[in-house]
């Protein structure tokens, strides 16, 4: 996902799908207000655990997150692990581990490499949130964090479903490019191992490259797809059913409740990214036409959303 830092979901376009109870899945939208906005981790509860990590995805669970976003690249070898830059070296010791291999690209890694690094230690050493700092997270568990691994998307969906949290997988691709033999290979892989799991009702999958969600609607109606955008298009219920999505997850500079309302009532989702800031999460956790909300910090947003 972009940093917004700049998915979710641009998700992350973070999106996700709305469901009402798991794993049982719901329409994404029922034309009144949305009973409670989700809660969407993104990349897991990243303030207090290091991205794209299960110990992420474990921390998201405990704190009561409904889901969590995350993002995924292809391998030299073409398999999918979680990784948000194209990059190894912000959060892992790839530059230590293969000194010789500058610049670090996922893609110019096998898995087999990619799981030797440790993913974990660089969220002790850096404290990117603060959150060490203030007590939030202890000293003993910020340590216990080096050498966690970075996972496959099998491991990330296996480790979804024994949490009881879905899954917003963003695919990570190049916005208005054509359909990439790369993007279509990423969005067959990913569409196979949803599949192979059973888990198409605990996914939905999201890109900035909306030709994959539209390559996405293709092959497998039964998966949800998202567009991650950073603005909301002047038509946004037309552009969304042009390629073939069942919801849009705009930045959160970008909302438009008119256009939130449009878009629920034909029955699709709104899921914003990326929402930290206190006032924006009190804001947003009363929208009438908000389907969920993908932030940093699901232990603030969820004693917002707990009454509706």
């Amino acid at each position: 996902m972009m940093h917004v830092w700049t998915w979710v979901v641009v998700v992350g376009l973070v999106c996700a799908v709305a469901l009402t109870a798991l794993p049982d899945r719901a329409p994404i939208a029922e034309g009144g207000p949305v009973a409670r906005v989700l809660v969407i981790a993104h990349r897991g509860a990243r303030s207090v655990a290091p991205e794209n990590t299960l110990a992420a995805a474990r921390r998201a669970a405990e704190l009561g997150a409904d889901g969590w976003e995350l993002d995924v690249q292809l391998t030299k070898d073409g398999e999918l692990v979680l990784m948000h830059d194209d990059v190894l070296t912000r959060t892992t010791n790839a530059r230590e581990a293969f000194p010789e291999r500058a610049p670090w690209r996922v893609a110019d890694f096998t898995r087999e490499e990619i799981q030797t690094l440790d993913a974990g230690s660089w969220f002790g050493r850096e404290d990117p949130f603060g959150t060490i700092r203030s007590g939030e997270v202890r000293a003993e568990e910020a340590q216990a964090f080096g050498g966690e691994r970075v996972p496959t998307l099998r491991d990330a969906l296996l480790a979804s479903s024994e949490l009881d949290l879905f899954v917003n997988i963003e695919l990570k691709g190049t916005p208005f490019a054509p359909l990439s033999s790369a993007g279509r290979e990423m969005v067959e892989k990913v569409v196979s191992l949803v599949r192979e799991l059973g888990m198409a009702e605990r996914v939905i999958i999201s890109s900035f490259d909306h030709e994959r969600i539209r390559y996405l609607g293709e092959i497998a109606p039964e998966i949800p797809g998202a567009l991650l955008v950073l603005s909301l298009p002047p038509d946004p219920v037309g552009y969304v059913r042009g390629y073939g999505a069942e919801a849009i997850n705009p930045q959160v500079s970008a909302y438009d409740r008119e256009k939130a309302r449009l878009l629920h009532e034909a029955g699709y989702g709104v899921y914003l990214w990326t929402v930290n800031d206190p006032r924006d999460l009190a804001r947003f956790a009363a929208e009438p036409y908000v389907s969920g909300i993908i932030t940093d910090w699901p232990q603030r947003l969820r004693p917002l959303v707990a009454g509706r």
